[in-house]
């Protein structure tokens, strides 16, 4: 897949591919909507692997919503791109799944003076008690929210995600390596589960300083090319 991306601005990382692969373990089927698109990375994907799905992708910057059509067009994908904020948003419809890789530096990290920047990293931006009840709102009964967030919040994910009603099915921790603390959370959120909470095994990065094996295949798996604009 090939995606432009500007070059002096913020541009997806490794989590949206790690988060990619988690979610496209599920069955995907229905409507689908990527909140905080970005470049477009995240919804294309699935959009390529899934061509069943109806893809909507929602995006506060109107530079980078035009830039996820632009995504979307070169790859003869088909997706409904919204320049608007989330929260503010009035949808027509609810979706069977809601996917985000939202911003989640938090309050004390240090804020860059890039307004730009901002909206895309911190997550003061789109505070998470307000984005999960906004989610639970807008999805199907049953519907799912998957999502990847700073490890370090799990307790704040978790206190906000039960006030919004949703129970958590699956969470899976990154770790650079063994020796040290999980530096993301991917989770799995569904409305009217009963399901118990699954720990997955967690997602180690490096063996003797380089990637292991399994997370090459992540990166293969996903295939992207980015090209500077």
């Amino acid at each position: 897949m090939i995606l432009k991306q500007y070059i002096n601005s913020y541009r997806y990382n490794s989590d949206t591919i790690f988060l990619y692969n988690f979610i496209s373990k599920y069955s995907l089927k229905g409507e689908i909507l990527d909140v905080g698109s970005g470049c477009g990375v995240l919804g294309l994907l699935l959009k390529r692997d899934f061509h069943d799905i109806e893809l909507s992708q929602i995006e506060i910057q109107d530079k980078y919503a035009k830039l996820s059509q632009k995504n979307a067009n070169i790859n003869n994908l088909k997706s409904n791109i919204i320049k608007d904020d989330f929260l503010l948003h009035s949808f027509d419809k609810k979706f069977d799944f809601i996917v985000s890789n939202p911003p989640f530096y938090h309050s004390g990290s240090l804020k860059s003076e890039d307004n730009s920047l901002y909206l895309s990293r911190h997550s003061n931006a789109l505070k998470f008690d307000k984005f999960a009840k906004k989610a639970y709102s807008i999805l199907k009964p049953k519907g799912s929210f998957l999502f990847c967030y700073d490890a370090k919040q799990v307790d704040l994910l978790l206190q906000a995600l039960l006030a919004s009603k949703f129970k958590v099915n699956e969470i899976q921790f990154i770790h650079v390596d063994t020796k040290k603390p999980a530096s993301l959370v991917m989770i799995w959120a569904k409305r009217e589960s009963k399901s118990l909470c699954k720990i997955l095994p967690p997602l180690i990065l490096y063996e003797n300083h380089k990637y292991k094996k399994d997370i090459l295949d992540i990166f293969k798996k996903a295939d992207t090319n980015s090209e500077d604009i």
